[in-house]
C-alpha cells in the first residue's frame, strides 16, 4: 500500500539565498576590480616649470630644471577651467591638488585679471592666454605663476553645469548676493535674492556666472556695478561652493555613472585618458568632500600694467600660503624665488 504521504519540495532557507547572493555580489565585485586594475594606467606627471627667478649651476632658470623639488608620493595637480560663453576667454581658472596616500585635496583660484607677463605673449590678464594659446599656454602660465607643475588639464564646456545639475534633479544652494543683471545684447538675465533655494541647471550657471548687477541708476550699461563687495573674489567663493554642492549629489546617485560619463565626453576637454580616470576611482572612493580645501589667492585688482587697468596683483606672501597649505605637491615648501607673481607699477 502506497504510502500517503507526500515529498514536500525543499526551499532554500533564507540564509541559504542569502548566502548565494553575497557569492554572487562578491564575484561581481572582484570581477569588476580586477577590471579596474587591468584597464586603468597611472598617470603622469609633469616637468618641472620655468623657473626665471631660480639660479642654477649652469645660469638663470630660462629653461625646465632637469630636477626639482621632490615631489609627494602618488599627488597629482590639474588645471581646472571653463571658457565664457561670449569672450570665450577663460572665465573660470582654478588648479587643485589631490593627494591619493593622505586623502586630501585642495582647490584654489585664481582671478581670472591674475597680472602676468610672458616674454611676447602680449596679454596681461591671466584669461589672456587661453584666447592667445589655448589651455596649454594657460596651463605653462599658471604653472610659471605658482611655481608648481601642473600634471594635466580639465577645461569644460559651461554647459556641463546645466545638464549635470538637471541629470541629480537640481541642487539646493545658498545664494550669497542679490543678483539683478540683464543684458539685452546677452539675452541674458539672472535675476535673485539671497538665501536657500533649490536650483535647475539653468539657474545653477546664471548664480555661478554673476558677477555685475545692472539695477543701478541711469541706463545700461552705465547702471552697471559689482554684484560682490569684493568684486571677482567673491564670484570665485561662489563657484567653489558651487562645484562642491553639485559634486556632493553627484556622488550621491552613484546609480548614474553612465549618465556623467557620457555628459563628461560631451562637454570635457582633457589630456586625462579614460585608463587614467579609472585609477582615480580606487582612491576616490575613500574620500571625504569635507576634506577638500578651498582658497582664493589674495591680491589687489586696481593695478596697471604696461597700459592694462585692473590687473590683479598677486600678494605674495599671502599666495605662498595657500600654495603650501592647498597646492603644494612637494615634500618641502614652494618658496618666493620658485614663483612668478608680476607686480604692476
Amino acid at each position: 500500500m502506497a504510502s500517503r504521504r507526500q515529498k514536500k519540495t525543499q526551499k532554500p532557507s533564507a540564509a541559504r539565498r542569502l548566502y548565494r547572493v553575497l557569492v554572487l555580489l562578491s564575484a561581481l565585485v572582484v570581477g569588476l576590480w580586477l577590471g579596474l586594475k587591468l584597464l586603468s594606467r597611472r598617470p603622469t606627471v609633469a616637468e618641472e616649470p620655468v623657473r626665471p627667478n631660480v639660479v642654477t649651476a649652469q645660469g638663470s632658470g630660462d629653461a625646465p630644471q632637469a630636477q626639482g623639488p621632490e615631489r609627494k608620493k602618488d599627488t597629482w595637480t590639474f588645471l581646472l577651467c571653463a571658457e565664457d560663453q561670449v569672450s570665450r576667454h577663460t572665465d573660470t581658472i582654478m588648479v587643485a591638488t589631490y593627494d591619493t596616500v593622505n586623502q586630501t585635496a585642495g582647490l584654489v583660484s585664481l582671478p581670472r585679471d591674475t597680472l602676468v607677463d610672458r616674454e611676447d605673449r602680449k596679454y596681461h590678464k591671466l584669461n589672456g592666454a587661453y584666447p592667445v594659446g589655448g589651455v596649454e599656454e594657460l596651463q605653462a602660465a599658471v604653472s610659471e605663476i605658482l611655481g608648481i607643475p601642473i600634471d594635466h588639464y580639465v577645461c569644460i564646456d559651461t554647459e556641463i553645469f546645466v545638464a549635470l545639475v538637471d541629470e541629480v534633479g537640481g541642487v539646493d544652494f545658498d545664494v550669497p548676493v542679490h543678483m539683478s543683471y540683464d543684458a539685452p545684447d546677452q539675452d541674458l538675465h539672472i535675476h535673485y535674492e539671497p538665501g536657500l533655494q533649490h536650483l535647475t541647471g539653468q539657474q545653477a550657471l546664471e548664480v555661478v556666472r554673476c558677477r555685475k548687477n545692472s539695477d543701478g541708476k541711469g541706463e545700461y550699461p552705465h547702471n552697471i556695478y559689482d554684484a560682490y563687495p569684493d568684486a571677482d573674489i567673491g564670484r570665485t567663493r561662489t563657484q567653489q561652493a558651487m562645484v562642491k554642492t553639485i559634486l556632493k549629489k553627484l556622488l550621491s546617485k552613484p546609480q548614474k555613472l553612465g549618465s556623467y560619463l557620457e555628459l563628461y565626453s560631451q562637454y570635457v576637454k582633457t589630456d586625462l585618458s579614460l585608463s587614467n580616470l579609472l585609477w582615480f576611482v580606487s582612491p576616490a572612493l575613500g574620500f571625504d568632500l569635507e576634506d577638500l580645501t578651498t582658497a582664493t589667492l589674495p591680491g589687489d585688482g586696481t593695478v596697471k600694467y604696461k597700459g592694462t587697468s585692473y590687473c590683479y596683483q598677486l600678494d605674495i606672501e599671502g599666495s605662498l600660503e595657500i600654495i603650501n597649505a592647498c597646492l603644494n605637491p612637494y615634500t618641502t615648501p614652494v618658496t618666493e624665488d620658485m614663483v612668478r607673481m608680476v607686480q604692476g607699477k
